[in-house]
């Protein structure tokens, strides 16, 4: 029973410290967004494509 006076503070000190590094990781955004930075590089490129297709049409006329 002696080891419940060590362990049960220990525990609430390693929760608080998972708590402080949760708030800690959302307010500096790392839970914002993890799907679209993949492809963010590949709609740019679909997206310049198309504006230069515009602008070749558009040169046409």
């Amino acid at each position: 029973m002696n080891i419940l006076i060590l362990m049960i503070p220990a525990s609430i000190i390693l929760g608080v410290f998972f708590l402080v590094a949760f708030i800690w990781a959302t307010k500096q955004g790392q839970f914002d967004d993890l799907v679209t930075p993949q492809y963010e590089v590949l709609l740019e490129d679909k997206q310049m494509k198309d504006v230069n297709n515009e602008q070749k049409s558009k040169k046409h006329i």
